[in-house]
Parts: structure tokens; C-alpha cells; sequence
């Protein structure tokens, strides 16, 4: 039995204190500001912005942030999303996604930058959390894998990129409305979980809308 199913994933970056406080401490001026004066003046003015830059992008290392969302829809299902409203609900989101996935099932993964990130922090985070992995889930999928397609290096190859808004546009489809992933981060502090999670669906929604375009030309299966 073959089965295709669109996934997106929504991260946040790093909540430990003690990883928060690593980063503020690694915080150091610019190599051009010679001066202890300078320095000390530098990080005055400027170690909160630091830090605060520094710390968001966490959200893109799996090793310190977190996946605080997890949309997929099987085929031609509603999508589903399974949303942490804190850290600790992380490893729920995980098995939940898991659960709905697991089987025996010939199974193609399609996304959007699905190889080098959201399998990848995926995979990452439940070695981090101790979450067992379906057997369908590509361990380390090759953007020529046929476990998975993944709509931009479909359309910009192995070296090059394409946001999903632009692709949509590019397609004559819906991009994104108002809200984004740069968002997210924002948004989870805030408690604006539905949100989130209807953003995350939506994700998914756009990428089946997207696959759908390149599968009508013959280009995916």
C-alpha cells in the first residue's frame, strides 16, 4: 500500500535558561572595536540586541531549540496539527506525529525544504528527547530519495533556494497571508497557539496545492 504524506514542522528557538545565559556570555564586539573603553561601551549598547538575535537563531539548530509544531496530512486527509504550548509538551508533539505515520506503508514524505531541515530537526530532536522513530521515516534522505520529494530543490536544485511564498506565487497559488514563519517565535511567547497551529495546517495545505502542480506535469509520482 502506497501512501503520500505532506508534513511541515514550526521551531522556536532555544528556552533554557542556562542555554540563554551561554549565549549572552559568548556575546563579544566586533574584531574592528580594539578598546576595553570601546568594548565595554559596545556591550552596553548593544549586548541585549545581541543576545536576542543570537538566541532566535536557535530555532534553526536542533541541538538547542525546539519543534513546537508538527502539521501533516495523509493523501488527500484534512491536515493535522499537533502543537506544543510548552517545552515540555515537545516530546508529545513528536509521538503524536509518529503515531499517525507509523505502519509498514510505502510511504513518500513531501515538504518544503524537507531534507536538509525538517526530517533532519525532526530526527535530531527525538534522539534529544528519546522519541522512537517510525520505520518510515527516512533516516537520511538524498534529494534524489524517492522516500521523499521536497518541493524546493525540486524547483531550485540541490544548491540554490526558493521561499514556499514564492513558489506559490510562481505557481499562481495562494502564498502566505499576513503571517509567517519569522513570526512563530513571537507568537508561541505570546500564548497565540491556534495560531500557530492553523499556520502550520495551512503550510501543509500550500505544499500538497504545490506538489500537486509538479505531479500534473508528470514530475513527481
Amino acid at each position: 500500500m502506497e501512501r503520500t504524506v505532506f508534513l511541515d514542522i514550526e521551531t522556536i528557538p532555544a528556552q533554557n535558561p542556562d542555554i540563554v545565559k551561554k549565549i549572552r556570555e559568548g556575546i563579544t564586539p566586533p574584531a574592528n572595536i580594539k578598546t576595553d573603553e570601546s568594548k565595554a561601551k559596545w556591550l552596553e549598547e548593544n549586548l541585549d540586541e545581541a543576545t536576542k538575535d543570537a538566541v532566535s537563531k536557535t530555532s534553526f539548530n536542533p541541538a538547542l531549540g525546539h519543534i513546537c509544531t508538527i502539521g501533516w496530512a495523509v493523501d488527500d486527509e484534512e491536515p493535522v496539527s499537533a502543537h506544543a504550548r510548552t517545552v515540555e509538551e515537545e516530546r508529545d508533539v513528536l509521538a503524536a506525529f509518529f503515531a499517525s505515520v507509523k505502519g509498514h506503508h510505502r510511504t513518500t514524505f513531501v515538504g518544503h525544504n524537507l531534507g536538509a531541515f525538517d526530517l533532519r530537526f525532526i530526527l535530531c530532536r527525538a534522539v534529544v528527547l528519546g522519541v522512537t522513530l517510525p520505520h518510515c521515516l527516512p533516516r537520511d534522505p538524498k534529494p534524489w530519495d524517492k522516500t521523499i520529494f521536497d518541493t524546493m530543490t525540486a524547483w531550485a536544485g540541490a544548491r540554490d533556494r526558493i521561499s514556499m511564498d514564492n513558489l506559490c506565487q510562481a505557481l499562481g497559488l495562494t502564498g502566505k497571508e499576513g503571517f509567517d514563519g519569522s513570526m512563530v517565535a513571537d507568537a508561541w511567547a505570546n500564548g497565540e497557539h491556534e495560531r500557530i497551529a492553523e499556520y502550520c495546517a495551512d503550510d501543509v495545505r500550500k505544499t500538497r496545492e504545490v506538489y500537486r502542480k509538479f505531479a500534473a506535469v508528470g514530475w513527481a509520482a
